[in-house]
């Protein structure tokens, strides 16, 4: 039987009663599938619905053919090597029996001679070069994930559950896994805001708060696709308030005319003209008119407010989520940053960084590249002054923000409002507002607290603090920052840091993202 997932009618809230499924009819077939949508909106947990780790409150899941799934965090146990991994130790060590000449004649039936020539290729397909007996907690996460999808690859499955498998990875890591889907053959569900993997894709299925839309195509086909839509959505509302505005002056001009009416048939009634049974018949004609011409405008106006509730729903939907950051008036030929044969190590005697030079002036877009452990994030701790160097000398000549992967300037226990004003205690309740507003953080949305917030949300709130104040910081400093954001969010934040008219120094592994907001150089580490 063909490899098919069926999702039917689906049902699924969160432990706190919050819906995020109802009634969700979806079909995977033999495709490699990307599941995208906004953070929150479900994708991790649809895939723990069809793995079979979490079961739905209504509705079912059918599965046929094998699964393999691959999870955000890879549990690891004492000892735990990459033969445990894959699931071969005992095979492993019947081999090991069998070239010392221990193993029995049983053993050696029942030996899988070409193991560790399967195994290898494997890893190969990942350009992992570990040994078998490698413990886990001995590799960095990015290859303990590609370690974790070539046991998968291993295992021969039909179908593969991949989720976020680039988060984390360097640029060598991300470019084998996206190779390696775009080779796979068997069907996959991936999901991922990595555009250049989901450009591999065969079909794209967005969640979102209506429920799942299939696209054919890979991302970049989905994204025309989206324009075009939010295109129409937006005619749709214009359409739908037009008709508002004509059914309120319908209505209005109605009402005027009737009460001209009866205002008539009052004169006719006081100047004695009509008898009095007239009258009354006079009189219960207009109110049965009035009440059935009510009757129909109520019927029209609900039709239309449905109509127009259903266009703004789509286009909230379908609008990209966008940020406006003021200007920082950095001129074109300031100095900014300087590095002077800067040395650094955690230990003297081996340094991670060693004799670099560089320097920036004006807004210049530096991305700073390299492979896990090569001191990336080292180096921007000695922009920032949390590290010394141990020789040479690092001067920042102007303000400057700093925004971490987990935006650690923010305290999670107060609101984003509260976050402002400690950050800025000279700015008074109307600066503040303007300001996170300016990042689509308005009325009530600036009350959040900062600890329940989205990785996107919490992004917005950091660049808020830092970009929003008196004082702009004219080089802006981000390490990984598009690191477990949803797509929109990440082009949110593309979209701001484009408009954004100071430096940048932005550690990063998503190409498309450094050559989305023109990085015009790179320092390779």
């Amino acid at each position: 039987m063909p490899v098919h997932i069926t999702v039917s009618d689906l049902s699924f809230a969160t432990p706190d009663g919050r819906s995020l499924f109802a009634n969700l009819n979806l079909g995977f077939g033999a495709e490699r599938a990307g599941l995208v949508g906004r953070n929150g909106i479900g994708k991790s947990t649809l895939l723990k619905l069809i793995s079979g780790d979490l079961v739905p409150h209504r509705g079912g899941v059918s599965v046929h053919g094998r699964l393999a799934v691959l999870r955000q965090a890879l549990q690891l146990y004492p000892g735990e090597t990459v033969a445990d991994l894959f699931g071969v130790t005992d095979a492993l060590e019947l081999l090991a029996r069998a070239e010392a000449g221990t193993a029995t004649a049983e053993e050696l039936e029942l030996a899988d001679w070409d193991i560790e020539t399967r195994m290898a290729r494997s890893l190969g397909r990942v350009r992992l070069d570990v040994r078998h007996d490698a413990p886990l907690s001995a590799l960095s996460g990015g290859q303990r994930t590609r370690a974790a999808l070539a046991a998968l690859v291993f295992a021969s499955p039909d179908l593969l559950l991949l989720d976020e498998p680039t988060n984390n990875l360097d640029r060598d890591g991300r470019r084998a896994v996206i190779d390696l889907l775009a080779g796979w053959r068997e069907s996959a569900i991936v999901v991922s805001h990595d555009r250049e993997l989901l450009d591999t894709m065969d079909a794209i299925v967005e969640l979102t708060s209506l429920g799942a839309t299939r696209y054919g195509g890979n991302w970049t086909h989905y994204r025309k696709r989206k324009t075009r839509e939010l295109a129409a959505a937006e005619y749709q509302l214009v359409d739908a308030e037009k008709r508002m505005d004509a059914l309120a002056r319908q209505a209005q001009a109605t009402a005027e005319r009737q009460a001209r009416r009866d205002q008539a048939g009052q004169k006719k009634g006081a100047k004695g003209d009509l008898p009095r049974i007239a009258l009354g018949g006079l009189k219960d004609r207009s109110e049965d008119t009035g009440g059935a011409h009510a009757r129909l405008a109520e019927r029209r106006q609900a039709q239309a407010q449905d109509a127009l509730a259903a266009a703004r729903e789509r286009i909230e939907i379908l609008q990209p989520l966008s940020v406006a950051v003021p200007s920082t008036g950095l001129p074109a030929h300031r100095a900014v940053l300087q590095l002077n044969d800067v040395s650094f190590g955690y230990a003297a005697d081996a340094p991670i960084i060693r004799n670099l030079s560089f320097a920036i002036n004006g807004p210049e877009r530096i991305a700073v590249t390299g492979s896990n452990g090569s001191g990336k994030t080292t180096l921007l701790g000695l922009i920032t002054g949390a590290f010394e160097p141990i020789s040479g000398v690092v001067r920042v000549l102007v303000d400057f923000a700093m925004l971490d992967q987990q935006v650690s300037l923010l305290d999670p226990s107060q609101t984003i409002r509260d976050n402002f004003r400690r950050l800025h205690p000279l700015a008074d309740e109307n600066a503040c507002r303007a300001a996170l507003a300016r990042f689509m953080f308005r009325a009530d949305a600036a009350l959040q607290m900062v600890g329940i917030l989205s990785g996107g949300q919490m992004l917005r709130t950091g660049l808020a603090c830092v970009m929003g104040g008196p004082s702009r910081p004219q080089l802006l400093i981000l390490d990984e920052p598009t690191n477990h954001l949803d797509v929109d969010s990440i082009e949110a934040v593309e979209a701001g840091l484009r408009a954004y008219d100071g430096a940048l120094v932005i550690v990063s592994h998503d190409e498309t993202f450094l050559e989305n907001v023109g990085i015009t150089r790179r320092l390779e580490l």
